[in-house]
């Protein structure tokens, strides 16, 4: 039996019905643009954050540039953010104008490590970005008091982190601002590309809007120069309703999958996720760390299991990038792009498909080599 590292189709398929209705919905309304669907939308995501503003964007990279922009971050400033998390956070930085500045993760928990920010920040620091990665937030208490030390805004990338706690808080309502993905392997996903930016500053959520439109303060007069065309349109605004009131089950059956892993790994010579005392994981990934780790992909891949790995290259040594040379090693950082490796987890996955997994991985990591 093979087993996909995902399967969206099985989300369709359980979900059609109220699907098809939404997707009606919108066609017979006559508004497919910023309308009431993106409204609703808007004001449930805002109270399943905690927070007081959701606007809804096209895409998770243009929130992260929107939301920087929204913080006063301008040409050459720096923003301080992790290198072990992909591009898409660095390239939003670029965009703008901005120097991304690469600082090492926690060794446990692969989030922005706090004791790397002090020697980061300097005059040009105009913000920090933590990154929530694999659905762990990072320790936002440590980060946003340094960053309140001097004045600097905090931006919270929660792309694969919905959900997620911290202390009784949910990420997203933490820092200054928040950005947020629904690429449709998200753990809320649309059919095509959407996102959002989430904040409690009614200054902020009110440049937001200002800037996802051409820089509109109402239509046709420009009142913010750097404005894009980022719209969430209606058809995924009403997808994410309803998915939205289908995501914590979707998240417990995460949770409960990572924690079959946990039970049956635990005497292997494997690293697995750490949650710290208070925190919850939504688990958008479920990443072991091997120093076996090639072998142990590649043995999954004959056994028909799907893996991945989040990610290969840190985004400091990709070539393009080579000129943002961090000024202190990332040793942890590189280390994880060796050693980290994706398993399947995501809500649609039947128990024996993860028992499936569990015997690859106990046979490849026992098996004498």
């Amino acid at each position: 039996m093979s087993v996909p590292f995902n399967d969206l189709k099985r989300q369709h398929d359980i979900l059609a019905t109220e699907l098809n209705e939404a997707i009606q919905r919108v066609m017979q309304s006559g508004y497919y643009i910023l309308g009431p669907e993106v409204s609703h939308f808007e004001a449930e995501f805002a109270d399943y954050c905690t927070t007081q503003h959701a606007i809804g964007v096209a895409n998770g990279t243009d929130a992260i540039q929107l939301a920087l922009l929204a913080v006063g971050v301008k040409p050459g400033d720096e923003v301080i953010t992790v290198a072990n998390a992909g591009v898409p956070g660095t390239a939003a930085i670029i965009a703008i104008g901005a120097v991304p500045v690469f600082v090492d993760v926690n060794p446990y928990t692969r989030n922005l490590d706090p004791m790397a920010l002090a020697d980061a920040i300097n005059a040009r620091t105009r913000a920090i970005m933590p990154v929530h990665l694999y659905g762990l937030m990072a320790d936002m208490t440590a980060i946003i008091n340094i960053a309140s030390q001097h004045a600097i805004p905090v931006v919270e990338d929660v792309a694969q982190a919905h959900g997620a706690t911290m202390h009784g808080r949910v990420a997203g309502s933490l820092g200054d601002v928040a950005a947020f993905s629904f690429y449709p392997t998200k753990n809320l996903g649309a059919v095509g590309d959407g996102g959002a930016v989430v904040t409690n500053n009614d200054e902020i959520a009110t440049r937001v809007k200002r800037l996802r439109q051409y820089g509109w303060e109402r239509k046709y007069h420009t009142t913010e120069q750097r404005g894009i065309n980022s719209r969430l349109d209606e058809l995924q605004a009403a997808i994410l309703r309803v998915k939205l009131r289908h995501l914590v089950q979707s998240t417990q059956r995460r949770q409960q999958i990572a924690q079959m892993y946990a039970d049956a790994f635990a005497q292997l010579d494997v690293t697995l996720p750490t949650i710290p005392h208070g925190y919850t994981s939504v688990y958008h990934l479920y990443v072991i760390e091997s120093m076996q780790r090639d072998m142990l992909q590649q043995s999954l891949k004959q056994a028909g299991i799907g893996t991945d790995i989040h990610y290969p290259l840190p985004t400091h040594l990709q070539p393009v990038y080579q000129q943002f040379s961090p000024i202190m090693p990332l040793i942890h950082t590189e280390r994880f792009a060796t050693q980290v490796l994706s398993l399947p987890n995501f809500p649609e996955l039947q128990d024996q498909e993860v028992m499936r997994v569990i015997d690859a991985v106990q046979q490849a990591l026992t098996a004498p080599h």
